[in-house]
This record gives C-alpha cells, structure tokens and sequence, in this order.
C-alpha cells in the first residue's frame, strides 16, 4: 500500500437535516449538486452515527422505558436521566464509572466500549440508539453511493466518544464499508527480526474526519476524506473488536 503523504478533508454542508427514513445516499449527492463538485474513486466518507441512527428510526421515547433499580442508582449518581441510564443499561453488557459522578462507560452488546453505551440524548422526550448493525449499514451506503455515483468510494461511521482516562470526548469508527480497518505494517529490527504492527486505520479517518463533522448541533454530519491510501475491504470494525457478540 503506498503510503499517505497528505491528503484533503472537507465538509458537505450545508446538508439538509436527517429525519427518520430518509435517505442519507439522496442527501449527499444533493448536496454534491448543490456544491457543483462530485466525488472521486478512493474517496473515504465519514458519516456521523447519528445521522444513520435517525435515516433507520433508532429512536426511543423516554415515556416508554421503566428504570430499574440498578438504573435508579446510578441516575442519583450521576445526574443523568433514570430513563436514559436504563437505555444505557439495555443496550450494553457491562459497565462502569470513569468517576465517581461518571462519565458511564458500557461495553456496547454488539462489542464497542463506549461512553453511555452510545445513547444520545434527544432533547428531554427521547433519545437515539446506535444502528443496529454499524458494519451492515456502511455497506449499504456505499453500495448506495456506488451506484448513484459511479465511482468506488469507502464509507465510515463515526461516532463521538469519551475518554474513561480524560475529560472531553473524540470520534472513533464504528462501522466502516470498502476500507480495510487495520493498517499493518512490518520493520526490520537490529536481531534481524520483523516488528509488525497494525494501526487502526478507521479510527484514524474517523479522527481526522472530526476536526470538521457536526457536533452539538453544528449540521455536518458527512466529511469527505481525498488522497488517503487505504486498501479496500469489507471486514468492517466488528473484526477488528477484542470481544464480538
């Protein structure tokens, strides 16, 4: 693989909002239109998990979930909704507090370490899951792109997340489609051995990608990443995770 010496991050913006069951494919290439510009073969898309969450309608009424006592307890804790830790709960398979007042950090069902087991708050009434399978709809969205494009492009989807070692949060992948998800690569040593390591690739785009997509409402779910090297693949994050459901 030829190695990256620079590439091009930029936003599609402004991008109209996501509702539930729309279609992210028509948005971007309307966007492109809009743009008067198209994408090109290799071009890696990252796409902010939230905007796939609300297209697949992974929405949750907070009036419809019933706290239990573990979630009771760490609501008091932690100030966060009784109803939301409950989702959190739900959706992942273990847990535990960063602090003593949080943040949640949940070990996903479907195999990720994430903060609030990637729940995201919607507004007071509801919240947004994860999609339910992040490795299947980067697929689809780059067979939809593929298609209406012509060109073969990749696709990665970004989630924020917290540190359980540090405040503030960063943008990690957890679906990816068209991209190899590790980058290995192998160097002599001095006893004359090979020293391989692997890098993971699509967090890194992901990363890269977050300097500019949306967060806290800013309305840029989608970056487009030109000139990365990368070898294409379909493996997905779900290879690449220490624990797989």
């Amino acid at each position: 693989m030829t190695p990256t010496t620079g590439f091009r991050a930029f936003s599609l913006e402004p991008f109209p909002d996501i509702k539930e069951g729309a279609s992210i494919t028509d948005a971007i290439t309307g966007v492109l239109a809009d743009q008067n510009t198209s994408l090109e073969h290799g071009d890696v898309l990252v796409i902010a998990s939230k905007a796939v969450s609300v297209s697949e309608g992974r929405y949750v009424a907070l009036d419809s979930v019933t706290p239990g006592e573990e979630a009771l307890d760490l609501s008091a804790r932690t100030g966060k909704p009784a109803e939301v830790v409950q989702l959190i709960l739900d959706e992942s398979t273990d847990h535990f507090l960063a602090t003593e007042r949080g943040p949640i950090i949940a070990r996903h069902r479907l195999g990720y370490q994430l903060t609030s087991a990637g729940v995201d708050r919607a507004g007071t009434d509801g919240a947004w899951l994860l999609p339910a399978d992040p490795d299947a709809s980067a697929r689809r969205l780059r067979d939809e792109l593929t298609t209406a494009t012509g060109v073969e492009v990749a696709v990665v989807i970004a989630d924020s997340d917290g540190r359980a070692d540090r405040r503030g949060s960063t943008v990690i992948a957890i679906g990816a489609a068209g991209i190899s998800p590790l980058r290995v690569s192998e160097h002599p040593e001095d006893d004359g051995s090979i020293k391989r390591q692997q890098e993971t690739l699509v967090d890194l785009a992901a990363a890269a990608a977050g300097i500019i997509l949306g967060q806290r409402g800013r309305g840029a779910p989608v970056v487009v990443l030109r000139g990365m090297s990368y070898e294409a693949a379909d493996a997905g994050v779900s290879s690449i995770l220490h624990r797989r459901p």
